[in-house]
């Protein structure tokens, strides 16, 4: 089982920083280079600073965000808890598909362990670069800044529910419009009725792989006990009514315009096609297994593809479970882009020639602008199938799940010294 605990944060004195907006950040990986220079002129405290740092005279960006973090606790805009507790989270948030949802959330520490049956499973695979940047600077910094995104079976969140009726320690609402919502509970009592409800829970991680792969390693280089052997998580349960998850489109550039006619051909050996509406490309709640949206630069027709049958994805996935097979993640990557277009894994990693669409609209936009020369549309996976696949021990291809929404870097830091 997954060993989850209150601990001592570390984080801002909103009285310094005039609240949480000036000083959080979504997660580091989706911030460009503009956003970051926006955020650091709205304040010079904010998280970036130490999360996805840049020194200012060219030197090393680690040591950098470790000196500032230090800077900033001595001059008391950061400040640690003298007593453990856990922090709820509350989101109220508008989804791609325009539903208004509310999720809610607990940050916590949690032992880092192996991945395995009963303790804590991943769903999606890694890659080396990303591990280690944040290797790096947990190094440097000592602390978890980000938390790793996870889910569980079970109801937590009834523990602390009563503490959320009092004023939050801190409020802000985004740039998506989601506002989050963030209380501080010590209360012994809620703490216990916390663990108890956690006590037999398998974790899947669903945003934030690279950072736990980084937390397993940190753990192990460091050795023995200790803080550092727990990673800050904020965790929410699969029952939540606000839990969603979204599709990640595919798209395809820098296409020969030879491409487009074998493409095509092997898109009818292996689906039946039918044209649609551009308005109603998006396959979201289509029934059947391998069903998309299709549309390319070169007619700008819309048109609904269905698998066929499965004989030609079940013989070359034969030694994978039914449940992996089924995603249309799985089917595109495995019949299309290695399939039909020849790409390898390292391509499909790398990204050379694909990129991915959080949006219906998006896609659309840049087939129309000629930035893309192909788009697929895919359904949501649902939340189970995400949870049958990693019981079974495999891990889906990238972009599989779009969790919406972040959850926001700066609401509190975990030490791990």
């Amino acid at each position: 089982m997954a060993a989850v605990a209150p601990f001592r944060a570390l984080h801002y004195d909103l009285a310094r920083t005039g609240g949480l907006a000036p000083v959080v950040a979504p997660p580091y990986d989706v911030i460009d280079d503009e956003e970051r220079r926006a955020l650091v002129a709205g304040s010079p405290h904010n998280v970036v600073e130490i999360d996805l740092p840049r020194a200012p005279d060219g030197g090393d960006p680690y040591a950098h965000a470790a000196a500032t973090l230090r800077n900033w606790i001595a001059d008391g805009v950061l400040v640690r808890d003298d007593e453990p507790a856990l922090w709820a989270l509350e989101q109220d948030y508008t989804g791609p598909d325009g539903g208004r949802r509310t999720r809610h959330g607990l940050l916590a520490r949690v032992r880092v362990e192996e991945y395995g049956a009963g303790r804590i499973r991943p769903h999606e695979r890694t890659h080396p670069g990303p591990k280690e940047d944040r290797l790096r600077l947990t190094r440097a910094t000592r602390h978890n800044m980000s938390p790793i995104f996870s889910l569980y079976a079970g109801d937590a969140w009834g523990a602390v529910e009563e503490a959320t009726s009092a004023e939050p320690w801190g409020e802000v609402t985004d740039t998506d419009g989601t506002v989050h919502r963030v209380w501080r509970v010590s209360d012994p009592g809620v703490l216990e009725a916390v663990t108890e409800a956690m006590a037999e829970s398998e974790l899947l991680i669903a945003d934030g792989h690279h950072r736990y792969e980084t937390a397993r390693t940190y753990a192990d280089e460091v050795g023995g006990e200790g803080p550092h052997r727990y990673t800050l998580m904020c965790l929410v349960s699969l029952d939540d009514p606000g839990l969603t998850v979204f599709p990640t489109h595919r798209l395809l550039t820098d296409l020969d315009p030879s491409i487009y006619e074998p493409l095509g051909a092997g898109l009818k050996e292996l689906f039946d096609v039918e044209e649609v509406a551009l308005e109603k490309l998006a396959p979201t709640g289509e029934e059947g297994v391998g069903v998309f949206g299709y549309v390319d630069a070169h007619q700008k027709r819309g048109y609904r593809l269905r698998l066929r049958d499965t004989a030609a994805l079940d013989e070359g996935l034969a030694s994978r479970p039914e449940a992996y097979r089924r995603l249309d993640a799985v089917i595109h990557e495995t019949l299309v882009l290695e399939g039909n277009l020849g790409m390898t894994e390292d391509d499909i990693a790398a990204k050379r020639g694909i990129a991915y669409s959080k949006g219906t609209a998006d896609a659309l936009e840049r087939i129309e602008s000629g930035v893309a020369d192909c788009a697929f549309l895919l359904r949501p996976t649902p939340v189970e199938q995400v949870r049958e696949v990693a019981a079974n021990g495999e891990t889906m291809p990238p972009k599989s799940t779009y969790f919406f929404p972040k959850v926001l870097t700066g609401l509190g830091f975990n030490p791990l010294s």
